[in-house]
């Protein structure tokens, strides 16, 4: 690609600048000085600066439009190229947020601000989008010997740690607080928990992994939600599948359930509302939770109630549950599970559950209470005056509505 001086300058606009930009770059980092690549490419010795090391924004510049996207964009990987950090660089200069920036190149926000941490010039703190570039190609060759492994003094400080039981993160923050001045001695705790598990077994002594609280010597990677391993044996129907007149409680026959536990986890109780009214009802379970146990009393509980106000039940990932089809077979009551970990997706029973606390106080043995005495609670419940329901009670509500049907 050859350029000529041009004999008088013509105002260009970025997009047109931009073959001349490319060959600037180009001839810099063949090793050509900036003054004397302006002059092969045809360029002002000022524009060549602004490209090499981003540009302070005129006040027209400030008002202007944000850049969208980069002009030239190179093929994007797993790290950050030199035009990603060119383009970081100007809108750095014109005060454009790390989260602006982030959207503009398709990346995370953090991994931005990690670059503007670590790339920028150690002394001024100026972001200069070469240098940084230079600066990551320098820090990427492995294998590297680890903080760790390097220095004597450190590993000490770390085994000593290890050895009188304190976490990764303990010995760090100690570390920090005790050596303000030393960042030699500054890791962070995924560094020593790489020093452990990942890393040369001679950084770290081997049985100081056992030192850990988990007591593993190898490590474990967290499962996400939708990794988890299905705890029934039939598949289950989500609450995303749910009707959505179940959403906003206008029709009755929806129920919600879950069981309060006992002492020691060897007793519950079963608990249901009706999310029209709040209208209780308490399950028996004398003998146990299991699923065979589960499925029978729940089908005793609501065989009364008739059919249009069993329209659903909505239930936590309970295995207690794991005999769900069968209920629904037996009942034609369809069976919806919520998300694992959300308990706000059955409101109205979570809030249930905690007012019959003042009745089942935890850490009390649940199987000594009979039949009799659910149904005086489960009266008494559904006897107090809801704000919900208009200062009417449950009762009242779920009264009318058995009075429609007969």
């Amino acid at each position: 690609m050859e350029f000529e001086i041009r004999d008088r300058s013509v105002i260009q606009g970025r997009r047109r600048l931009a073959r001349e930009r490319e060959a600037y770059l180009a001839l810099v980092g063949q090793g050509v000085g900036s003054e004397e690549a302006c002059r092969i490419v045809g360029i002002n010795e000022r524009t060549g600066r602004r490209w090499r090391n981003g540009r302070n924004p005129t006040g027209r510049e400030r008002a202007a439009a944000p850049i969208t996207a980069l002009a030239s964009p190179s093929v994007r990987g797993r790290f950050l190229n030199e035009d990603e950090r060119l383009h970081i660089a100007d809108r750095h200069r014109e005060r454009a947020t790390v989260r602006q920036i982030a959207a503009e190149l398709g990346r995370d926000p953090s991994t931005i601000g990690r670059e503007l941490r670590r790339n920028a010039h150690p002394v001024s703190g100026d972001y200069r989008p070469h240098a940084a570039q230079a600066r990551a190609e320098a820090r990427r060759p492995r294998p590297k010997i680890s903080k760790i492994a390097a220095s004597a003094e450190l590993r000490q400080a770390v085994q000593d740690g290890l050895d009188l039981k304190w976490s990764p993160e303990q010995i760090v923050r100690r570390l920090r607080r005790d050596f303000p001045d030393r960042p030699e001695l500054h890791v962070t705790h995924e560094t020593i928990y790489q020093a452990l598990y990942v890393q040369g077994r001679g950084e770290l002594r081997r049985e100081l992994a056992k030192a850990l609280r988990t007591g593993r010597t190898l490590r474990r990677p967290r499962r996400q939600a939708q990794q988890r391993t299905p705890r029934m044996a039939t598949e289950m129907v989500m609450i995303s599948e749910r009707p959505a007149e179940v959403e906003d409680r206008a029709v009755p026959g929806h129920w919600e359930g879950d069981l309060i536990i006992g002492k020691d986890n060897q007793s519950a109780i079963g608990t249901l509302v009706e999310r029209h009214t709040r209208y209780v009802m308490l399950v028996h379970l004398p003998l146990g939770r299991t699923a065979d146990r589960m499925r029978d009393a729940l089908v005793a509980t609501v065989a009364h109630l008739p059919e249009h106000l069993r329209r659903s039940l909505t239930w936590d990932q309970g295995i207690e549950m794991s005999l769900h089809q069968q209920f629904t077979v037996t009942t034609d009551t369809p069976v919806y599970f919520c998300d694992p970990h959300s308990p706000w997706q059955r409101g109205s029973n979570e809030n249930t559950n905690g007012l019959l606390r003042q009745y089942f106080p935890k850490s009390t043995d649940l199987s000594g209470h009979d039949r009799d005495r659910l149904d005086a609670v489960a009266i008494e419940l559904n006897g107090r005056p809801r704000k919900t329901l208009g200062w009417d009670t449950p009762a009242e509500r779920f009264a009318k509505l058995l009075a429609e049907t007969s």
